[in-house]
């Protein structure tokens, strides 16, 4: 079966489950108003007890079988899996008043049974919350799995793609961290109003923070494990490519959803300081292209008084001049063609600016050295335009240019 097919049969499971809980409840409701009619008073509570005993333990028994399913797909790491808990326990929650309402009277073994199914539905999920930001962190394979040519990591997509899957059950998420009263771990100052034993009675202020922390957490942790990656790359500026293709798509990311607002909560300078790792990214790149305009740049040509013939020396240093550039331009280009950079305001910025660098170094070269006679065969060392040079960078990140 594909993914696909699997989470569309997920989908009709939780469907099904929640509109059994809303049946139960209508149910309960018309079978106590008929029992009342027919039963007399001092036998109703507890013949009502019996009637639907049989059918909300067969609900607590399938709510009991979700949990138990959740609690394996945490053990192997599938932690979509675990979102199929959210929406039941945000209905059950939900309808927990009627449910109040249509037990009273019975016993309390059976007013129980589903305050007790959303204590494990909660436990479970603030446990499947706490493993997926460790997995994060130490998700291990640095060779295995790593992208050849720099782009997004899986382990980047799939953890935006469940922190956004998160925002459809913020409330229902905050209350599952506030209920395991995690504020000591995430060091999240308790309000004395915020601190009753009841999950419940935590402000949707304090379980907003919590969950804005998490947050922060898991994007803080995914950040170490990409800085652990990144050094399996030999080459500084395609591990440089790397962090900033997937800094990059963890801001865009949270930009393009309400994720960024809630990281706001306890974090204000997060964007701020994620477009300073981005930029600081790009200055590393393109310190990979100084080993090609060293050759060229001012600082190291040699002065020659004009009009003055050249002495041996003289010609051959300009002829190792021109051969470094274009031997590191042609190795560069076709090293970093295969490189990939997807967002394409980016690569064409990056594009645009190792150019103008380029272009400007090499055309004060050429324009100092390209007419003086210091070879028989000037076409062998000026093989390129100072446009050709442009082009040829503009082909960069791009395998079918």
């Amino acid at each position: 079966m594909t993914d696909e097919g699997r989470d569309d049969m997920l989908d009709m499971e939780i469907d099904a489950y929640i509109h059994c809980v809303s049946a139960f409840i209508k149910l309960a409701q018309s079978e106590y108003q008929l029992l009342t009619e027919i039963i007399p008073e001092h036998h109703q509570k507890k013949t009502f007890d019996s009637l639907i005993q049989e059918s909300l333990d067969n609900l607590m028994i399938e709510g009991d079988n979700i949990v138990s399913a959740a609690r394996k797909a945490i053990i192997r790491h599938d932690y979509s899996a675990v979102l199929t808990i959210f929406p039941i326990l945000r209905h059950l929650k939900q309808t927990k008043p009627e449910f109040d309402q249509v037990l009273q009277g019975t016993a309390a073994s059976t007013k129980n049974k589903l305050p007790s199914l959303i204590t494990s539905m909660e436990t479970t999920g603030a446990k499947a919350l706490e493993d997926f930001a460790d997995n994060i962190k130490n998700n291990p394979d640095k060779e295995y799995n790593m992208p050849k040519d720099g782009t997004v990591h899986e382990l980047t997509s799939n953890a935006i793609l469940f922190l956004q899957q998160l925002l459809e059950f913020q409330e229902t998420a905050g209350a599952m961290l506030a209920s395991q009263v995690l504020g000591d771990t995430y060091n999240i100052p308790l309000d004395p109003r915020e601190t009753s034993s009841s999950a419940s009675s935590y402000s949707s202020e304090f379980s907003r923070r919590l969950l804005s922390t998490y947050i922060c957490k898991v994007l803080g942790n995914l950040q170490l494990n990409l800085l652990s990656k990144s050094k399996v790359y030999e080459d500084p500026a395609l591990s440089a490519i790397f962090l900033h293709n997937n800094y990059n798509y963890i801001l865009k990311s949270l930009e393009k959803s309400e994720l960024i607002q809630l990281v706001a909560v306890t974090q204000k300078t997060a964007e701020r300081s994620y477009r300073e790792h981005i930029e600081q990214q790009i200055l590393t790149y393109q310190r990979s292209w100084l080993k090609v305009t060293d050759y060229i740049s001012e600082r190291n040509l040699p002065v020659f008084q004009p009009g003055v013939k050249l002495k041996d020396k003289e010609r051959q240093v300009i002829k190792e001049r021109f051969k470094g550039f274009n031997d590191g331009l042609e190795e560069l280009c076709k090293i970093q063609k295969a490189w990939a950079i997807p967002d394409t305001e980016q690569r064409d910025k990056i594009r645009q600016a190792q150019k103008t660098i380029v272009q400007e170094i090499y055309a004060a070269f050429l324009n100092r050295y390209g007419n003086v006679p210091f070879t028989k065969n000037p076409e062998k060392y000026i093989k390129y335009r100072v446009e050709q040079v442009g082009e040829m960078i503009e082909k960069l990140f791009d395998t079918s240019a």
